[in-house]
């Protein structure tokens, strides 16, 4: 059997009700960690390897900035984004191309259209068509291509594992989440994407977010950097009306999805979460990664309230709301 989790190692994350009757549930694994570090909740198996998916772009964005591309604010978000492609998404990634004067062909992510309807909507109405800048992780690749510059590595195979930059990546990854990773796959975007414990995942993740500007060491310095602008940018880390995009504006948290059900997610204390949904579902993650650490006194239980309703959790009847997606640990 491949793969990482069957379902003996998984729990019941959340539920889908309708009219009172359970309809779905969706089962996974979970880990909460206090802002010393320590395990406080463990739900399922968190030690088996996950593909975190775009979970590991603020590994990655910390791995460029520590190598000689300096990013801030809006540069640093876009970076470490999965954004929806709107205008203001794509004049970031642009921007970042025009440092080193690199043109769009360059990025190695296939062409897409916006994810945003607004934004597909006016790039159908102008006759445009799919294209690199579009796609979900274009400042991602962006930010890869200005590091291979800045130290000399070629553009070319730049999304091959062994090349200098990857290896780089993979080094931080390592060292940051204090794991080796137990295999490397090709994400959607074609770049390498590495197999990690949730353990792992939430341990790193906490590391960058909450690491102190004055820290002696680059990476530290970076993961400060990176938080910070995230933070004050969250419209550009995914875009209006996204989970992530919600959560950090009305909780205060630093939230980064993956696809197939990923979600790591840090208190303003501290407190990180990492989960996965075990049927691949994104639907009901920010839910769970919030009420995960509500339930650790991290951050209110009245602002999960108040921001759940902004995430498009109601089950509908019609025009009639008749159930919502809700956790139910």
């Amino acid at each position: 059997m491949t793969g990482t989790f069957a379902s003996a190692d998984a729990v019941e994350l959340a539920v889908v009700e309708r009219n009172g009757f359970t309809e779905s549930r969706h089962a996974g694994s979970a880990v909460v960690l206090s802002p010393e570090g320590e395990l406080l909740r463990s739900l399922g198996d968190v030690a088996s390897p996950v593909l975190p998916r775009s979970a590991l772009k603020p590994f990655i964005a910390v791995a460029v900035m520590s190598s000689g591309v300096t990013l801030r604010g809006e540069d640093a978000a876009i970076a470490t984004a999965s954004h929806s492609g709107t205008a203001a998404h794509v004049a970031l990634v642009r921007g970042l191309l025009a440092r080193a004067s690199l043109p769009e062909s360059a990025l190695g992510c296939p062409p897409a259209n916006p994810g945003d309807r607004t934004a597909y909507e006016d790039l159908v109405r102008s006759g445009g068509q799919r294209e690199r800048v579009y796609m979900t992780c274009s400042g991602k690749h962006a930010a890869m291509l200005l590091a291979c510059v800045a130290n000399g590595w070629p553009l070319e195979g730049y999304l091959d594992p062994a090349h200098p930059l990857q290896r780089r990546i993979l080094d931080v990854l390592e060292r940051l989440t204090g794991e080796r990773a137990t295999m490397t796959a090709i994400d959607g975007c074609g770049a390498p994407v590495h197999a990690i414990s949730l353990t792992g995942l939430a341990r790193g993740i906490q590391k960058v977010t909450t690491a102190a500007s004055s820290s002696p060491f680059a990476l530290f310095r970076e993961g400060a950097a990176l938080t910070e602008a995230v933070r004050e940018n969250p419209w550009a880390i995914a875009g209006p009306g996204q989970p992530d995009t919600i959560a950090i504006e009305r909780v205060g948290v630093f939230a980064k999805f993956g696809a197939e059900g990923v979600m790591v997610m840090t208190a303003p204390d501290g407190t990180t979460t990492a989960l996965k949904v075990l049927d691949g579902s994104s639907r009901a993650s920010t839910i769970i990664a919030l009420r995960l650490l509500a339930s650790t006194g991290a951050i209110d239980d009245a602002a999960v309230d108040r921001v759940a309703t902004e995430l498009d959790l109601w089950v509908m009847g019609g025009e009639r709301r008749v159930g919502e997606i809700r956790a139910t640990f």
